[in-house]
This record gives structure tokens, sequence and C-alpha cells, in this order.
């Protein structure tokens, strides 16, 4: 008897496949139900054609939160003093128990993904998100939507033209599936240009950990060696410790510890290396000290890479402060199905005592559609991850100093990410602080920090000093000032926007001294633009809540109920 080979099903029958199911031997023609995901719609692109069936896709489903607003009540009652949740914080274990998705939901999608012919399931630690591969042509049959191709500012890319859908079975079950586009989010590190600043006076000075503790007035806040720091990166990251240690003994810093977490499959890709150098030289330096420097590394900066990384940090649970610099366009996040994804998991981590800082951008009061960074212009959007109501966006300023780096003043980075999100809510710590809190849009920055390159960080990237800016550098800074207050306080805190928006006035307040006003820990901005919005006392579009007094706030905490 000869040896029987098992062949793949040819491309016909998996459509076949798609369009129909049997009841009592009929077909019947299947009932779908959309997801989060829709379809992406791309300007100054070409089209190429489909994208080839037989590309191997890994994609991701993501699984609504049965019930959020309990959690979101949950994270109101960890920081309401007098109630019994005041200041306690959910392992990932009770999060699991008492809000993740059931096992049966979690069966019904890893049932139809196998019944359709997906290979290396896998589900993720709070069921939240289930992970599977195929080709491209069973990924469109098995969601009902179509992937293309395109060519973009000189890039291919594919996006799904059609939105992504699931059967009636798994609908309230399924809330996005990620993978469908290879789109990647945009890194935000500008080197310095000479009197590349939108002021009277061109200012070129720089900063290293040291004078930023001066300026920023850290005092005998100590360093935030009770409490880790992550970083979410990608691509090869192995010049990256090296660059931190070149850069810890030129400071005279503390070699921190550094764990790197693998997640998803390692990549070669090395063209954010001075992103990431940023990132964990400027948390770790401003921070002074840490008790361990996890860097989340990862294989692309694409919807479902990133969904990935973000959930390993909070599912593990080993650092309450993390860092993202990158972004993208919030309608694309939107439209993709991330930013409904990734919210759920910002959202657990806050409830776990977690906080993501996340910079929002370099194109001012928008997201660029093919500006450089730098340049205030694109579209009126602002950027995500930092538009989630569960993160920390941060903003940037133009930090001047005297010759020993006593502040000075900040103005308003003409550049600096701000706006009003068009698909965000508000937190509730924004209602009655922010000027469009009333209307229940999430407003952004929360906060700002040095990010103009004329008044930019030293670096060092592949051994090398260099001077970088942008909000890549600022959201760095606040985290490791966040670091440094919550070690301060035992790591007690929890998730910082609460903390950050509490005590705030609501009306203009204090006295000027000169570009700024003190405000409850806080620098306030008082001077400068960035595209639409302009510097307001007290809460605006452009720096947000203002920078930090590292003493002033540290004080303001410790007499906190």
């Amino acid at each position: 008897m000869g040896t029987r080979i098992r062949r793949p099903l040819a491309l016909a029958s998996v459509l076949a496949a798609s369009a129909a199911f049997t009841v009592g031997g009929h077909a019947t023609a299947q009932t779908w139900n959309n997801t989060a995901t829709a379809a992406i719609p791309l300007i100054q692109a070409t089209d190429l054609g489909a994208l080839a069936t037989n590309t191997p896709m890994r994609i991701t489903v993501a699984l609504k939160l049965p019930n959020a607003a309990a959690v979101q009540n949950l994270l109101k009652a960890q920081n309401t003093p007098g109630s019994p949740q005041y200041r306690t914080k959910l392992t990932p274990a009770q999060f699991n128990a008492q809000y993740a998705p059931s096992a049966a939901s979690v069966g019904a999608v890893t049932q139809y993904l196998t019944t359709r012919g997906f290979t290396n399931i896998q589900v993720a630690p709070n069921n939240l998100f289930v992970t599977a591969q195929g080709p491209a042509a069973l990924v469109q049959s098995a969601f009902n939507t179509k992937l293309e191709r395109f060519s973009q500012r000189g890039k291919t890319i594919f996006v799904n033209t059609k939105p992504a859908q699931v059967p009636a079975t798994l609908n309230g079950i399924v809330l996005s599936v990620l993978g469908l586009n290879n789109v990647a989010m945009q890194v935000h590190p500008k080197t310095v240009t000479p009197c590349d600043i939108n002021v009277l006076t061109c200012v070129r000075l720089t900063y290293d950990p040291a004078t930023y503790w001066k300026t920023y007035n850290v005092g005998s806040v100590p360093a935030a060696s009770q409490t880790a720091i992550a970083v979410m990166a990608e691509g090869d990251v192995s010049s990256v410790v090296t660059d931190l240690r070149t850069f810890e003994t030129a400071n005279g810093l503390p070699a921190v510890p550094v764990s790197i977490v693998p997640v998803g499959a390692a990549s070669t890709d090395t063209a954010g290396a001075d992103e990431w150098d940023l990132d964990t030289q400027y948390t770790t330096g401003m921070a002074g000290n840490v008790k361990q420097l996890y860097i989340y590394d990862t294989t692309s900066l694409s919807d479902a890479d990133i969904t990935a990384e973000f959930n390993a940090w909070v599912t593990q649970d080993v650092a309450p402060v993390a860092n993202a610099s990158f972004g993208g366009c919030e309608f694309f996040s939107f439209l993709d199905g991330s930013m409904a994804a990734d919210d759920q998991i910002f959202l657990q981590g806050a409830v776990q005592g977690q906080t993501m800082f996340a910079s929002t951008g370099d194109s001012g009061s928008f997201c660029s559609v093919g500006t450089p960074n730098g340049v205030p212009a694109g579209v009126p959007f602002v950027e995500y991850p930092a538009a989630s109501p569960y993160v920390v966006g941060v903003g940037g300023t133009t930090l001047l100093s005297t010759a020993d780096g006593s502040y000075s003043g900040e103005i308003a980075w003409f550049a600096g990410g701000g706006g009003v999100s068009l698909f965000e809510t508000a937190g509730a710590w924004q209602s009655g602080i922010v000027p469009t809190s009333s209307l229940g849009l999430r407003a952004l920055p929360d906060v700002s920090m040095d990010a103009d390159p004329n008044t930019g960080a030293i670096v060092y990237v592949a051994g090398a000093s260099t001077v970088i800016g942008g909000t890549s550098l600022s959201s760095p800074l606040a985290a490791g000032v966040w670091a440094r207050l919550q070690s301060a306080s035992g790591n007690t805190l929890g998730h910082a926007s609460p903390k950050l928006y509490a005590g705030y006035p609501a009306t203009p307040g204090g006295a000027p001294s000169g570009i700024t006003q003190p405000v409850d820990g806080f620098h306030d901005v008082l001077t400068g633009a960035n595209g639409l919005y302009t510097a307001l006392p007290n809460y605006d579009f452009t720096t947000g809540l203002g920078s930090f007094d590292v003493t002033a706030k540290n004080a303001l905490m410790a007499t906190a109920p």
C-alpha cells in the first residue's frame, strides 16, 4: 500500500469554506459581524495588488473585557481617599480571577481558529489575546477581509481594505483582529540642528543627568533604587546595553541591572538603536538609579508586535514604570483595532499600579502624514498610545537654564505634540481641569519636559556622544521622575495619572516667575505655541500641567491622604 501524502487545501477550497457552513447537511450562508478592526484607507499610496495568498502571517485576536466598567470603577476607587480600595493594587492573578475573559470565551476563539486551519495557537496569560499562524488566504477567509499591497513614501506595505469580521458565534467575544497590516509606528528622536528653534534668540544648551537633576530641582529626593523601569524597544538591542554602560561611566552613574525580555521573533533591525539608547539612558539617568531595567524587545513596531510587548509588560508586572517613545496618528490605531485592544492592556496595568509614559510626537498640534520630526504640520489628530486615557502623554518644552544648570524657565516647544483626541474619552482626573473635560474628550499632553533638540540631552550612540531631543527625550525624563517619586513613596503611589492631576487648580494661580509659574509641583509654562494651541496659565494643549519641580511634587505626594 502506498504512502498517502496529506496536501494543503487549495485556495479555492479555503475561500469556499468562508462563504458557507453546513447545518443538517445543507449549505447555509455565513453571518458575519464587524470587529473594531475597520478597513484601512491610505493616502498618497499606489495600489500594488492583492497580497500573495501564500504569505505567512501571524494574527492576534483580541478578546473583549467582559466588564470593563467594573475595572474602571476599581481604578477610581483605588484613587479615592476613604474608599476600601484606596491605594490598593491588583496582582495579575487577581485581575485574571476577577476581570479577564472566561475560559469559555477563549475556548470559542481557539476552536474557531483550529477549525479553520490555523496553527501555533497561543493564549496570553490574561486571556485578552489569542495568536495564531496561517497564510494570507486563510486569514482573509477566516475574517472575511481583503489584504492589499501598497507603495507609500518609498515603502511597500500591506493593509486590510475590508473590515475584519467574525462569525456570529464570536460576536461579543472578539474585540479586534491585529496583524492585518505591517504599518509601523514611528519613533521620535530628533538629532540637534544648530539654531533649529522658533524663539527670538538661538539657544544652544545641552544637558546630562546631573544638570537635569539641578534644573528640575531633584534636590534631596532619592534615586529610584527601589523601583524598576521598563523600556519598550524593537529589533536588535545588543548595542543598547553597551552604550548604556558607556553613558553610566561618563556620568558617574551606577551600572543598573539590565534584563532583555524578548517578545516574539528575534529581529536584526537596528534602525531604532538611537531611540532605545535615549530611552534607556534618560529613564535611568533621570531616575539616578533603578532597581532593575527591563528592555522589552519585540519584532517590529507593527500593531500586533507592539500589543504583544505591552501585554508582556502588564502580565509580568515586574516594573511599575514604563516608557514608549513611539506613536502614530490616532486615527490609524482606531481603525486597525489596536487602540481598543491596547486600552484594555493599559487599564489592567493601571489597576495593578503600573504607568506607561509615551511621547506625544514632534509635529506640534498635528500628527505626521510624511512631514519630518520637528515640523509642526500634518493633520489635526493626536498620537497613540499617548492618547490612551490610561497612559501619561508627555509633551515638549524648550528648557532654559543658567550656566550652572539653575532653572531659568521653559517655553512650549513649537513641535511638541498636543491637542484633543477625536476617539478617546478623558480619564476622570482631567475633569474640571482640562478645558475640554466637560465634553469628555481626552486632552494631551498630561505633562511635559525638555524636548527641544537645541536644549537636548547628551546621548551615547555606538559609543560616541551626540545630542538628541524630541518628545522621545521628554517621555523618558518624565518616566525617570515618576520612578523617583515612586521610590520615595515605597512604590505605593499606584497609577500616575490621578496623582498628577489631584490638587491641580482649575483656574489660574501662583505667582509668575518670568515665563513660568509654580502650580502644584509643576512649572506651569506660560509662553510658546505648537501650531493650533498657545501656552496659557494652568492646563493647556501645549505643555499640559507643565514640567516637574521634583522636590515640590515629592513634598505634595508625601502629604497627600
